[in-house]
């Protein structure tokens, strides 16, 4: 039965690393959480190793920035992984080829620019890859839409039918379908990943719920703690990503019910239910170790 509790200090001793979701989490886009952003400072000086895990699309360095802006201290994680990372690193090695079209922000130019050292390395030893019309491509790299502020996924749907007449491959660099900024929903790749799969069209998948971002992150804790087998906990607000794949990997989950889910909870985001609580993750055969309003 999940443990419904009030701050991470209660349970961060059990544990020698955190995975921790960003969006909902530790900000909303706009600002951080101070809260959450004291927590995760507590967290290491216990010795507890943080490892931001995000399903952004844009490499750790461009997150690393963005978390400079909002005010996030540096000396509150040790590591960032990032969704963009783990599909860099399929990028690079051809998952959907060599000539691909993308579909994209220009805000998300760093993911084929700005590569961390690790997928750098691999890259060096690999062709080149190619930006092309989609006529032109053999596959796609989706980081999300062009104008996420205007646009919805119902705009790509002639491009996306294109794209499965051709029989490309979707290289999908976030798996989120929506996420929240400041008081805005916003569509995400996931989204349009999700209808090409609806057309018949395949799509891979590299952040979470989905093994390769875990893979990665836990490549790199390897290289920032001494534990052999470290116990780690996973921390977010998004039932589809943080909590089903910190399950699938065997791993505690904090289920954050405060997030993009806190109006199934009661009217009080701070005060969840646990009636509702207890029944809606039984409804969807779910069990986090622990479930916390808001990360503090």
């Amino acid at each position: 039965m999940t443990r419904l509790i009030a701050s991470l200090a209660e349970v961060s001793g059990q544990y020698d690393a955190v995975f921790c979701d960003l969006w909902g989490c530790l900000h909303n886009g706009k600002v951080a959480f101070p809260a959450a952003v004291a927590a995760l400072h507590a967290a290491r000086a216990q010795g507890v190793t943080v490892v931001l895990l995000t399903n952004a699309p844009r490499p750790k360095s461009s997150v690393a920035a963005q978390l400079d802006r909002l005010g996030v201290p540096r000396n509150a994680w040790d590591e960032i992984v990032t969704s963009g990372d783990a599909a860099q690193f399929a990028l690079v090695t051809g998952a959907v080829g060599r000539r691909i079209h993308h579909i994209g922000a220009p805000k998300d130019e760093p993911f084929f620019t700005d590569f961390a050292a690790d997928i750098a390395a691999v890259a060096a030893g690999q062709p080149p890859v190619q930006r092309v019309t989609l006529d032109e491509a053999e596959g796609i790299v989706c980081t999300g839409l062009r104008d996420d502020l205007t646009e919805t996924p119902a705009d790509y749907r002639a491009t996306l039918m294109m794209a499965k007449q051709l029989g490309l491959p979707m290289l999908c660099a976030n798996p989120d379908i929506v996420v929240d900024f400041g008081d805005r929903r916003l569509w995400c790749a996931g989204a349009l990943a999700r209808d090409y799969e609806g057309m018949g069209g395949r799509a891979l998948y590299f952040g979470k719920p989905h093994p390769p971002i875990y893979d990665l992150a836990r490549r790199r804790l390897s290289a920032r703690t001494k534990a052999e087998a470290p116990a780690i906990l996973c921390i977010g607000d998004g039932v589809g990503t943080d909590v089903q794949g910190g399950l699938a990997e065997g791993l505690d989950v904090m289920f954050v019910t405060g997030g993009i889910e806190s109006a199934a909870f009661g009217p009080d985001a701070q005060r969840p239910d646990p009636a509702r609580l207890e029944t809606w993750l039984a409804e969807r055969a779910l069990s986090p170790v622990w479930a916390i309003p808001h990360l503090a």
